[in-house]
């Protein structure tokens, strides 16, 4: 009775669900957003009055915008 069944615990060698590479890529994708989101922050900072951060603010959602726009263009075409 020392054979083990399918499911059945402890399992010897287990079965890798989620690559390895997968938790770096995560990795790098939440340091990339934290070095943008930290250099966008910087930015508005400096703006010398509530007025200019807003302004300063609108126009950064509005290059990420039309960012978004073109390069999901770019792909529809390459498609």
């Amino acid at each position: 009775m020392t054979e083990q069944r399918p499911g059945q615990w402890p399992v010897d060698e287990p079965v890798d669900l989620i690559p390895d590479d997968l938790y770096l890529k995560r990795a790098a994708e939440r340091g990339r957003h934290e070095i943008v989101l930290g250099s966008i922050r910087a930015h508005l900072e400096e703006q010398p009055t509530s007025v200019a951060v807003q302004a300063a603010a609108r126009r950064w959602c509005s290059d990420i915008t039309a960012l978004g726009k073109e390069i999901a263009r770019e792909k529809r075409s390459a498609s």
